[in-house]
């Protein structure tokens, strides 16, 4: 009977890990210099002089601009921005209008990368779960029948052990 399980519970667990392998975990990581090629995932981070010229567009507040880069050239970064991070902590969420950044309003440029190390992580993370549920279904709950059959037509089941649980407060 554990033979017909332990095939369901090793696909589990494969799809766990192949799952969070697909999606991964990505963070921004400044590029250090060259600008990221158009179609990737961006941030800039905007100082004071981009958020006197941006402010009356995106407000007076921003800190960062993150979105996919869509055109580069020497007079202008043209994003479609999907989050714009405020100096006091808040967020906006756009949903990816253009706007015209040029490089003098930015201080400094990150790219979205893939970062293996948290990667690994979530997914023994996401192993280590799966794998405790699956056991602990495998251990079952009594449900199967012990293959008696009253004179109701009802299974005999045969408890193996209790459970005890606390009267917390009540007697």
């Amino acid at each position: 009977m554990a033979g017909n399980r332990v095939q369901p519970v090793a696909r589990a667990i494969g799809l766990a890990v192949a799952v969070t392998a697909l999606v991964g975990c990505y963070t921004l990581q400044p590029t250090g210099g060259p600008v990221p090629e158009v179609g990737s995932r961006v941030a800039f981070d905007v100082n004071d002089a981009g958020r006197v010229a941006l402010g009356g567009s995106m407000g007076p507040e921003i800190d960062q601009i993150e979105g996919t880069l869509v055109q580069h050239d020497t007079s202008d970064y043209v994003v479609a921005v999907s989050a714009v991070h405020l100096l006091r902590g808040g967020d906006q969420v756009w949903s990816g209008e253009h706007v015209h950044i040029k490089p003098e309003y930015v201080s400094r440029t990150y790219e979205r990368r893939f970062a293996t190390g948290r990667t690994i992580v979530l997914s023994a993370v996401g192993v280590a779960a799966v794998a405790v549920l699956v056991s602990q279904s495998l251990i079952g709950s009594g449900n199967e029948s012990t293959g008696r059959i009253d004179s109701t037509g009802q299974a005999l089941r045969i408890p193996i052990g209790r459970v005890h649980l606390p009267h917390l407060g009540r007697p």
